[in-house]
């Protein structure tokens, strides 16, 4: 065994795993490509036939990037188990709008032959300026997230192979574009798949083995506890989570995940209502078991190697495998976190090449595209501008996806209200759109107050604001609001308290140790999340019309 501990035969290990990692991944894509001739239903939404476990597993990959391992592993390490609810929850919480939004995406998808989120909206207002405006904010602030991912990709490619930032940011790039560009949603989707199912299966893996270092979770936590019990309560590590906090980052995942540009598309990708219906039950268990997995990694990491501050705790993960899992399981295990952040990558250029190719370019031109090759040039631009964003990183993962999601959840009123009212106006749109928008700068350049809320949390409200005052002064709203059927009204006030009681101040500072040493809060929002899928279930099982009831004529 003692080649395997010489620097030359370590370097070929970790060659060997991920350059098999990488010729998988192309060939799954290759198996699975698009023919050249397809259709666009064909190429960007895989003939609209997702359904099952690839459904699922296509949103859930394409939702989980490098914000999730490597972001919510150096949120852990600094903020300790305080971040896993917010995370956790607060994005299975989201699966809500996969029925609210979703539902009827899907539904006008299929019976008006749209592609792209800003063909609905244009579909909805039928208003092409708004759709215009749509398209570019959603290019706007994906950019940014886009950039994480090759940033995370330099991190555990610098850590395995001592790898330039840039160097690394470019080979994983280059890999997603080769597979993204021939393949389309098909390949993407299955791609995804595998990437998803390799991440939890890894992480699961690495999650024992971190915790098996330090004499088993149980053991971990309690010398957590007694050397930094900050790390096993709210407002957690450094004093960030107070109640503001946890309610703004709850608020901002559910007006903002459902405005990911690739996981919006993936509603027109489903085959079935009944699809759509089984992913939704199923994504709050996905979310807290991936969540809670990066989040405890982070927080045993300061056991190992304390001290770690800003960017550089966004390393945590890759710092601590090859140190403790030794050189083949840990270079397989940081294969995780590459399939987490090209899942999403891949997704994102696809799905804003569709946009650029359908909704930018045909506005700017006047003519419609005739081949995909604007769409891929686009595709190129986009992954440049997200390398070059890569090579030095202007925050932590957090604080980048945090600007950046405020951004897209902007968006949200503006597709709530033309699916939910008869008359919506555009003219009302266009204005919440900008106005936000123009908040959203002012908070980057520090110049919005928001009361020791997340920026998010008042520029969503005066984003809705914003929406009614004006339409209601064009005289476009009263009467057009569709109204809640009794059965809607129940549900949205049995999920309204289950939201509620996620805002737990009733024991803020509890610290105790319970089951595995973890505080009983962390076993409380896996229980609130195990109580939404039931919520969900029953609600289905009632019957599935519209959260709202049809207009009357």
């Amino acid at each position: 065994m003692a080649i395997f501990y010489g620097k030359g035969s370590v370097m070929t290990v970790r060659l060997a795993v991920i350059f098999g990692y990488f010729m998988v991944l192309l060939s799954i894509g290759f198996l699975t490509r698009t023919r050249w001739k397809a259709t666009p239903d064909e190429y960007f939404l895989a003939g609209r036939r997702l359904a099952g476990f690839l459904l699922l597993g296509t949103m859930a990959a394409t939702n989980f990037s490098a914000f999730t391992v490597f972001g919510a592993s150096g949120a852990g390490y600094r903020h300790g188990y305080a971040f896993f609810p917010i995370v956790g929850f607060g994005t299975g919480f989201m699966a809500l709008t996969f029925w609210l939004i979703g539902k009827k995406a899907r539904e006008l998808g299929k019976a008006n032959a749209l592609i792209t989120p800003a063909e609905l909206v244009g579909n909805l207002y039928s208003n092409r300026s708004l759709s215009l405006v749509f398209s570019i904010v959603m290019i706007i602030f994906t950019i940014p997230y886009i950039a994480l991912q090759p940033i995370a990709g330099g991190y555990v490619l610098n850590r395995l192979f001592d790898l330039p930032q840039a160097a690394g940011a470019c080979l994983v790039t280059l890999i997603i574009v080769i597979y993204t560009f021939r393949g389309g949603l098909r390949a993407v989707a299955w791609t995804d798949m595998f990437q998803g199912s390799l991440m939890v299966v890894l992480l699961i893996v690495a999650f024992f083995l971190v915790s098996s270092h330090h004499g088993g979770l149980g053991k971990a936590n309690e010398t957590l506890r007694l050397a930094n019990p900050a790390l096993l309560s709210r407002p957690g590590g450094v004093g960030a989570f107070g109640p503001a906090m946890w309610f703004s980052y709850l608020m901002l995942w559910f007006f903002c995940d459902p405005m990911f540009p690739q996981l919006f598309q993936r509603f027109f990708s489903a085959r079935s209502e009944k699809a759509l219906a089984r992913t939704m039950l199923f994504y709050p268990f996905v979310c807290t078991l991936v969540f809670l997995l990066p989040v405890s990694l982070g927080v045993m990491g300061t056991l190992t190697f304390p001290g770690l501050s800003g960017k550089e705790a966004d390393q945590i993960l890759p710092i601590l495998l090859t140190e403790i899992c030794g050189d083949f399981m840990g270079t397989l295990i940081m294969s995780a976190g590459l399939a987490a952040l090209m899942s999403t990558m891949d997704s994102q250029l696809l799905t804003l090449s569709s946009i650029f190719t359908r909704d930018i370019y045909p506005a700017v031109t006047g003519q419609k595209v005739k081949s995909a090759m604007p769409g891929k040039i686009f595709v190129l631009v986009l992954a440049g501008l997200g390398v070059l964003m890569a090579i030095n990183p202007p925050g932590t993962i957090l604080k980048i996806a945090t600007q950046t999601f405020t951004g897209l959840a902007v968006l949200f009123p503006t597709v709530l209200m033309g699916l939910y009212t008869r008359r919506p106006d555009p003219v009302a749109a266009i204005t919440s759109i900008i106005s936000g928008e123009a908040l959203v700068l002012l908070s980057y350049v520090g110049k919005f107050p928001s009361g020791g809320f997340l920026p998010a949390v008042p520029i969503i409200v005066l984003a809705f604001a914003v929406y009614f005052v004006v339409s209601f002064t064009r005289g476009k709203g009263g009467v057009g609001i569709l109204l809640p059927s009794r059965r809607t009204m129940l549900f949205s006030l049995l999920f309204l308290s289950l939201f509620v009681l996620a805002i737990d101040w009733w024991w803020w500072n509890d610290s105790a140790s319970y089951l595995w040493g973890f505080p009983f809060w962390v076993i409380y929002f896996i229980i609130l999340s195990a109580i939404q899928t039931l919520l969900m279930r029953w609600w289905l099982k009632s019957g599935r019309p519209h959260p709202f009831d049809p207009p009357v004529s």
